[in-house]
């Protein structure tokens, strides 16, 4: 059965087509800095937003308009993965990434949600090799039963914690049986709301234990795929334990798990914790742990998670230019968090949507890319700190200077001579590679 079938698979068309349903500027095959754009970029459809979201929110129901409508269970499941993989093939997007209540129906027991999942998941196997589409990574949704109303690794039953840990394993076993290539935990309740009832250095410790018991199981069963954190803040606890890649990084330190993980960094969490998404992978690259992205924008005039499609070509420059500078993205890639618009629910939207997403990082990407054969931010760089190169400057950096040389040097100062920041013309230039 096709689920699309008055939607032809989407080619490039060049800037120049009046083809809504075709790409302008993302062209899978142009080669960027010596590699197709399609390898820069790794895209990724998220299958909760794309095959499960309805539109719903906390005012009203479901508005999208589907053909799978109607049906339950697990033959909603199979219709969705029939439907879904029809999608990833006309939208030529390469990945595709999923929780496990995503794809297939909680049981009432473990024992049925696991029964549930093989079923679901030997359609999908069969999907992937027929189409080629490859899974960028899947992880377990631990935070939507009320099981989790108090967290998951970080509650304070002990019940919960094993069955998080049951339901992290068979996510283990899923991502080495359809080859994933990254795994990612989303603490979407590992967090707390009020210090009076919470004992927050177990939970911490609790959590790092988790994360270390996933690293080890991973070895045992030979999964290969990178570990990704996927940091947020505020919602749904008021206090996130992963509420940004700063704090992220710094318990993935203290607990000795840096070397197994990555942060997957989503441009709409950056705006919650009042970052730019270019901060946040910037904090990521200069550690050495920037793994993955989600792709999306916020509306900043509301406070929440409206997971956009990306379109703003400024923000998606700049972080096309941290990627570039990260030497790419690795085994991580360009995974679409993003849902259309409540009033956007016609099965075309869906295409309309990833079109213009996909079409804005490959501008984005071009743009970062002129930029950085120019040079445009290094030289600026290089000219701005260039008193650390030289002088007392170099004697800092290189630890040859100590308090008394330095005082030294100041007693001898005439006049300071500040260079202004040019904070007002380097965003005008940017403008240039944009438009």
């Amino acid at each position: 059965m096709s689920y699309f079938n008055h939607i032809q698979r989407i080619q490039y068309e060049g800037r120049n087509s009046d083809n809504p349903l075709a790409f302008k500027h993302y062209n899978p095959e142009e080669v960027i800095a010596g590699k197709p754009m399609k390898e820069h970029l790794r895209f990724a459809v998220s299958y909760w937003h794309t095959m499960t979201g309805g539109g719903s929110d906390p005012f009203g129901s479901d508005t999208a308009l589907r053909k799978w409508d109607g049906l339950t269970g697990l033959d909603l499941a199979k219709a969705r993965v029939e439907a879904g993989f029809e999608f990833f093939d006309k939208i030529q997007a390469p990945y595709f990434c999923f929780h496990d209540v995503d794809i297939a129906p909680e049981g009432r027991r473990l024992k049925e949600s696991n029964e549930n999942l093989d079923v679901i998941v030997g359609l999908i196997k069969q999907g992937m090799k027929d189409t080629g589409v490859k899974l960028l990574w899947n992880t377990a949704n631990l935070f939507s039963n009320p099981r989790y109303v108090h967290g998951a690794a970080t509650s304070p039953n002990a019940e919960v914690v094993a069955y998080a840990a049951a339901q992290v394993k068979k996510g283990l076993e899923v991502a080495l049986e359809l080859g994933a290539e990254n795994y990612v935990f989303w603490g979407g309740r590992e967090g707390y709301e009020t210090l009076l009832n919470t004992n927050m250095a177990l939970e911490l410790d609790n959590l790092a234990r988790f994360y270390h018991m996933a690293v080890s199981y991973a070895g045992e069963i030979g999964f290969k795929g990178q570990f990704l954190i996927e940091p947020k803040p505020k919602e749904p606890t008021k206090h996130q334990y992963d509420f940004d890649s700063a704090t992220t990084l710094a318990f993935l330190y203290k607990y000795g798990l840096k070397e197994h993980f990555k942060l997957n960094l989503e441009a709409n969490h950056a705006t919650l914790a009042g970052h730019s998404f270019e901060h946040e992978l910037r904090v990521a690259r200069i550690n050495g742990a920037l793994g993955s992205i989600d792709a999306n924008q916020g509306d900043l005039l509301l406070g929440w998670d409206t997971d956009e499609f990306p379109t703003d070509l400024y923000a998606v420059t700049l972080a096309m230019y941290e990627i570039l500078q990260n030497g790419g993205i690795g085994s991580g890639g360009v995974n679409f968090d993003a849902k259309v618009r409540r009033g956007s629910f016609e099965p075309e939207d869906l295409f309309y949507a990833h079109i213009a997403g996909m079409d804005t990082f490959a501008r984005g990407l071009k743009a970062a890319n002129k930029m950085k054969e120019d040079r445009f931010f290094e030289d600026r760089l290089q000219q701005r700190y260039a008193s650390f190169e030289q002088g007392i400057g170099a004697d800092f950096v290189s630890g040859k200077a100590d308090f008394h040389k330095l005082e030294a040097h100041a007693l001898q100062q005439s006049a300071i001579h500040n260079q202004s920041g040019r904070m007002e013309q380097i965003k005008n230039l940017i403008n240039d590679y944009l438009f």
